[in-house]
């Protein structure tokens, strides 16, 4: 996921960037002919048209320097290193597109919202942030941009409705704060070569009593992982499971990705449940939060919460590498992919183009992968309705602090890199996905065999129920960096998984209740509710139809169920 792209574009770059005076439209045929060719859902003609209107609204902003900002994802250093050089050729408009660490994105972004001072004109910033856009009202809502002050610069082939994403960028007002670039899940991966091994599915058989196949629920997954656990495969000893454990920021994403949801916290709801989401939080009726803790209709430290840093602790320690406790996670990523995992129930699919290189030992020699991805498994107190896993998407945002001309240069970039004209090949790329046309396209169904059920996936119905954080969250870039710290305090020992939530939950309630004193956020903001046990917030949601927070289950170890890997892909096609 963060590792440098490297492409041999110097051609191209000199081809677009030399010896021509003038942007126009002999510099986007040359873009289209030596970088897209087949690869875009539109016709050429679409694609010279859809290049003809970025040459002609980007007359008025010729000669100006802009610069945007990403994380440091392979997509955004194709972007970086192969579109906007040939974006400037074709528009006349300088880009310098950086790529840094996504925490360095979010402290930026944080202190123009502060400070006001422009530090970039345009923003790919993950969606995680529209609670935060959406009651600091700093970001340009784009359903207003795009209508009125955006609208010479708005590209009449966008078509926001093929973005898969909008979803999660769409606030409670309906209103669309941001456009998706780039979006990743996090699925379940397991060597399907050792799932269809016939010794291996008739000792599992014997000793758990049902079939091997794909885990549903966090039982059959435990199972799973103590059966592979010290088995010896190919002469090399195995293990069951693969996380990381060290006390990092990375440890708090690997928390606020909806670990808890998988787990069964929160309410149902798509993209993210109300009036208690993934994180916890419980929101009113006009989506102001009122709480994080139990105590005050929240789940951060319920029953659910803390069932899932316990299994997340207890997978560690008995089913993964010892070296897994102390990593962090860019340093635990690529350990699947040496061979001795059997599964891993958490992984991003930004991995994906890694895991399926030639000649590693997850991959067979004829180039298709020994691995699959699918589903996640959920947790005991998960319900049908609720979301199951998370999903990035990276998606442009453009600040009122930017001015109004940087600004419109900046949106004719962003439309550029999302654009039908470039997505297919941008996609195949980077292999994360914003639009449902570019997830059908014909040259990922021939591409299909070598991504181990990542296409199967986005085009199945269960896509929906992996989603990024919601409007609940008023503050990402306070309340994100209070979960690694706490959780670390599980990971390391220093706490049980109860005293950590607890901890956590205190303090999202007091980040909530300074913006509550602050009055920052008017009449969205926070407004904490009263205090009460955890039963009385229980009947009072059962009263009202909803969950959380729900009451201890005694047996948190339900039945196990496993389903048959490509009967789950069959069923999808149906």
């Amino acid at each position: 996921m963060r590792r440098q792209f490297l492409t041999s574009t110097t051609a191209l770059v000199l081809l677009l960037g030399a010896g021509h005076a003038y942007a126009g439209m002999d510099e986007a045929k040359a873009f289209l002919d030596k970088e897209i060719g087949p690869l875009s859902t539109l016709s050429r003609a679409d694609q010279e048209k859809e290049m003809q209107w970025f040459v002609d609204a980007a007359k008025p902003f010729a000669g100006m320097e802009i610069k945007v900002v990403s994380e440091t994802l392979t997509t955004h250093q194709y972007e970086s290193q192969v579109l906007a050089p040939a974006f400037t050729a074709i528009t006349g408009i300088k880009v310098t597109h950086d790529v840094i660490q996504e925490g360095d994105v979010v402290e930026k972004i944080q202190t123009q919202m502060q400070t006001g001072q422009n530090l970039y004109d345009g923003w790919v910033n993950d969606s995680d942030l529209i609670g935060t856009h959406w009651r600091y009202q700093q970001a340009r809502n784009l359903t207003d941009w795009m209508a009125g002050e955006g609208k010479d610069v708005t590209d009449p082939m966008l078509d926001v409705d093929d973005f898969i994403g909008k979803s999660f960028t769409t606030a409670p007002d309906g209103k669309l704060y941001q456009l998706p670039d780039q979006q990743f899940a996090n699925l379940y991966w397991f060597r399907y070569d050792w799932f269809n091994d016939e010794k291996n599915k008739a000792d599992f058989k014997a000793k758990y009593g049902y079939d091997l196949g794909v885990p549903v629920n966090w039982s059959a997954y435990e199972d799973i992982a103590q059966f592979f656990t010290g088995r010896e495969i190919d002469g090399k000893k195995v293990y069951g499971h693969m996380d990381y454990g060290k006390k990092d920021p990375s440890l708090g994403w690997r928390f606020t990705d909806a670990w808890l949801s998988m787990a069964g916290n929160g309410d149902k709801g798509i993209p993210n449940g109300k009036p208690v989401d993934e994180w916890g939080i419980k929101v009113d009726e006009n989506s102001r939060p009122v709480g994080s803790c139990s105590a005050r209709g929240g789940d951060t430290n319920a029953p659910a919460s803390v069932y899932a840093i316990q299994k997340y602790l207890d997978w560690l320690k008995a089913y993964a590498p010892p070296e897994a406790q102390g990593m962090t996670f860019s340093e635990s990523g690529p350990v699947p992919s040496q061979g001795n995992i059997a599964q891993q129930i958490f992984w991003y699919t930004a991995f994906t183009a890694d895991m399926a290189k030639p000649g590693l030992p997850v991959v067979n020699e004829d180039g298709t992968p020994k691995w699959r991805v699918a589903p996640s498994p959920h947790g005991v107190y998960w319900k049908d309705g609720m979301k199951l896993g998370y999903q990035d998407a990276g998606s442009w945002t453009l600040l009122k602090s930017t001015p109004t001309d940087r600004a419109k240069a900046a949106w004719l970039y962003a439309q550029f890199v999302v654009s039908k004209t470039v997505d297919v090949k941008k996609s195949q790329v980077g292999l994360t996905f914003i639009r449902d046309s570019t997830i059908h396209d014909k040259s990922f169904t021939e591409r299909a065999p070598k991504l181990g059920g990542l296409i199967e996936f986005y085009r199945s119905p269960a896509r929906v129920q992996w989603t990024p954080t919601g409007t609940n969250v008023p503050d990402y870039p306070k309340l994100a960096q209070l979960w690694w710290q706490n959780i670390g305090d599980a990971s390391s020992g220093a706490k049980t998984p109860q005293e950590a939530m607890d901890s956590l939950c205190a303090d999202q309630e007091k980040v909530l209740s300074r913006l509550e004193k602050s009055g920052v956020q008017g009449d969205i903001g926070p407004k904490m509710a009263e205090e009460h046990d955890l039963e009385y917030w229980n009947k009072d949601a059962v009263s009202k139809g909803n969950l959380a927070p729900q009451l201890k289950i005694e047996n948190e170890k339900d039945k196990p169920i496993t389903i048959n890997y490509d009967e789950l892909v069959k069923s999808w096609q149906k």
